[in-house]
């Protein structure tokens, strides 16, 4: 059942970097710390739900201020009951290891809540002692490994040249024997690139020297980049469980509440959501449930034509995304 809470006061602006809580298929309702703009990033995934990368950007500096995160980061958590939030999660609209201060945005958020704190990462700075460092406090790292040779590597991640699968697989390693924490893996599973059994075998093979806590198998389910992308079908992911052993585990999407709340327009909060999380039409409709109907056919005309937001449509489904999110419609 949803909850309406007050808005915050007028003289709060709406948060600009921190969103939800949302609902997350391994942190129950997470609220989200995003710490760099749409979409700054080092890989291109063929899966992102956050469109292309264009262009690739592998420099680490503050793309945004960390005294103002952590300020608007302090008034969120006021506004909301602890139950209300399960974890709190630096998960951003690219890679959010890219921004310089990160490790110490961590320390402030550890200082500010006793939530559980994770961060979700592409992994491919854990290279760096210094960024293994800075994640070292938290309650979990998930990082991605969605192939177990070179070539399928840069074929589905597209990544910043220099940012090799050797250099990928001895960061983890590295950040597996000095992290004292949660690492799991997710393998986001895509048909007819790594749902083989001699992909998977590969994979298999890079995780046993990795042994991370948990192994999670997903299925692209939010607007992929490309439209070519396919989730795995059933049979291949019996294969990925059976080939990747006990630790790996299939997690669904989780149906849940998108937190509305801080923000006086409840458009301003739906853009802060899909600029990081795409939202299927039926998602973004239950959360405006408290309206009308035709009020929301409304909220949904005014969202699209304000240009602030896309609609992308994947698998026959309709999406909704931030307008500069770039989805190409076709295969190339």
């Amino acid at each position: 059942m949803t909850q309406h809470r007050p808005m915050h006061p007028s003289s709060h602006p709406p948060p600009r970097y921190v969103f939800g809580p949302v609902p997350s298929r391994r942190l129950g309702q997470s609220l989200g710390i995003d710490t760099i703009p749409l979409k700054t990033c080092n890989w291109n995934c063929v899966y992102c739900q956050l469109g292309r990368s264009k262009p690739l950007v592998h420099e680490r500096k503050e793309y945004v201020p960390r005294e103002a995160v952590v300020e608007e980061l302090r008034a969120v958590l006021a506004s909301h009951r602890p139950q209300d939030i399960d974890w709190v999660t630096f998960v951003g609209s690219g890679e959010p290891t890219l921004h310089s201060g990160i490790g110490w945005l961590i320390r402030e958020t550890k200082k500010l809540t006793d939530k559980p704190v994770a961060v979700i990462t592409n992994g491919s700075l854990l290279y760096l002692p210094e960024v293994r460092a800075e994640l070292a406090p938290v309650d979990a790292v998930m990082p991605t490994l969605d192939a177990g040779t070179p070539d399928l590597y840069r074929k589905i991640n597209r990544p910043w040249p220099e940012l090799t699968f050797q250099r990928l697989v001895q960061g983890l390693r590295a950040f597996r024997a000095e992290y004292e924490g949660n690492l799991w893996i997710e393998v986001m599973l895509i048909k007819g690139m790594n749902d083989s059994e001699e992909a998977l075998q590969a994979l298999a093979r890079v995780l046993r020297t990795i042994a991370p806590d948990q192994v999670h198998i997903l299925l692209p389910d939010r607007p992929p980049a490309e439209v070519w992308v396919q989730p795995a079908d059933e049979e291949a992911v019996l294969r990925a469980m059976a080939i990747l052993g006990d630790v790996a585990q299939v997690l669904h999407p989780r149906e849940g509440v998108f937190d509305l709340s801080g923000f006086e327009n409840p458009l301003d909060a739906i853009v802060a959501i899909i600029t990081r999380h795409p939202m299927r039409e039926d998602q973004i409709r239950r959360a405006l449930a408290g309206r009308a109907p035709d009020q929301v056919d409304a909220a949904l005309a005014e969202l699209q034509q304000s240009g602030r937001a896309q609609v992308v449509e994947r698998y026959g489904v309709r999406f909704w995304s931030a307008a500069p999110a770039h989805y190409p419609q076709s295969q190339s």
